[in-house]
């Protein structure tokens, strides 16, 4: 699972399938669901950490099969789950169509981002998701929209109803291009400059505790730097866990153990990874 995480650890999977297209999706759903196979549904794994024994599951990956992208209506861009964040920003940016450009520069695909409500400089998924079509846990083609997508901090319906997005309906508006490629670029050199792009990770490791941001907490902590095995604490931000080179999940768990705990002695804060990690 490594080759398939941006963290660049993670042990074997029992088995790897790949769909093409819905149907597919359904059949590996209610096969996995008589045979008593766990299902574990992955895109680029930007959120995901995986344990060093690997994953006793079947992991399925949405992969080039599910990157359409396509105008709806004069507002409505449809993005297929494995469609590529950033891809998605540049067909909108092509098309003159602004509100997305907050998640310019994620490293994530669609299904995960609508998943997690991900966000990013003032902008969450929520602001512009209004349906998710989805397969559910019996395999039938289903979706919900606007408020039955539950979106809220790193949250959505989809983490307790089991079923696997398969798109995303966008409502965007009508925008002066010149201006939205000036706030994408503003955006991708912000991260750019501050965040350690250079070193494989999972993004921001811990939620922001409310009136508080992570990286200053453990950076006043006198975390900086530290290390556990390939594990470190981002030099360039302290808000990311970075694979050095050569981490282990187990190097992982460990350091963010030891910046909450650090962070709650000193601090009195509780952090919460953010990170999603299985086994």
């Amino acid at each position: 699972m490594s080759k398939h995480t941006t963290f660049k650890i993670g042990g074997n999977a029992s088995l790897v399938v790949y769909p093409e297209n819905e149907e597919q999706i359904s059949e590996i759903v209610k096969t996995a669901k008589t045979a008593g196979i766990r299902l574990i549904t992955v895109g680029n794994g930007s959120n995901l950490l995986v344990d060093d024994d690997g994953i006793d599951a079947c992991v399925m990956i949405l992969d080039e099969h599910f990157s359409d992208i396509r105008l709806i209506d004069d507002e409505t861009v449809y993005a297929s789950a494995g469609a590529m964040l950033i891809k998605v920003c540049r067909f909108a940016y092509e098309n003159g169509l602004s509100g997305l450009e907050f998640a310019y520069g994620i490293p994530g695909t669609c299904g995960g981002g609508a998943f997690m409500n991900a966000g990013a400089y003032g902008g969450e998924m929520k602001d512009v998701l209004v349906k998710c079509s989805h397969i559910d846990k019996d395999g039938n083609i289903g979706c919900l929209e606007n408020d039955d997508l539950k979106l809220s901090y790193r949250h959505s319906a989809y983490y307790e109803n089991d079923c696997i997005i398969t798109g995303l309906y966008l409502k965007l508006k009508k925008g002066d291009k010149a201006e939205i490629k000036e706030k994408m670029d503003d955006l991708i050199s912000r991260r750019r400059n501050k965040q350690p792009l250079e070193f494989p990770s999972a993004g921001s490791t811990f939620k922001r505790p409310e009136g508080y941001f992570a990286g200053a907490l453990i950076e006043e902590c006198g975390l900086r730097g530290r290390s556990v095995g390939g594990a470190q604490v981002s030099e360039k931000h302290c808000g990311f866990v970075i694979n050095k080179g050569g981490a282990t999940c187990k190097d992982v768990l460990e350091l963010c153990k030891i910046c909450s705990d650090t962070v709650y002695d000193k601090k009195g804060v509780k952090l919460e990874m953010e990170i999603r990690v299985t086994k």
